[in-house]
């Protein structure tokens, strides 16, 4: 069985920049740590969608967190893909629980896996 096709944009970037997408996009005039754009339906491979991350942001988080910044970034991705996928912390407490909990479970395998390589 062939593995599925498929696409995600990423974008690390600045403050700024950050603060102008979660602006336009969520109403929000702040930056923030990560943004997930859901992508439409297009011909060719799928295209899941565009995750943004605010380089600044990730690295005060890994600061805080005590963990390295490659590592919040992974963490933060996940965050993003999470939502892509359709997972949302905002509708209720019980899923934003539920996927705190899957990101928490990938975040364990993913990085574990990629410190083998």
């Amino acid at each position: 069985m062939a593995e599925p096709e498929g696409e995600l944009s990423i974008l690390f970037t600045g403050d700024a920049e950050m603060k102008r997408l979660n602006r336009r996009y969520r109403g929000k005039n702040k930056t923030t740590d990560v943004l997930s754009f859901p992508a439409g339906d297009a011909p060719g491979p799928a295209m899941l969608g565009d995750v943004a991350v605010s380089v600044p942001v990730a690295r005060r988080q890994a600061r805080l967190a005590g963990w390295s910044y490659e590592k919040e970034c992974f963490f933060l991705l996940l965050h993003g893909i999470l939502h892509l996928l359709g997972h949302d912390h905002e509708r209720s407490a019980k899923e934003a629980h539920a996927m705190a909990a899957l990101q928490h479970k990938l975040m364990d395998i993913g990085y574990k896996q990629g410190k083998k390589r």
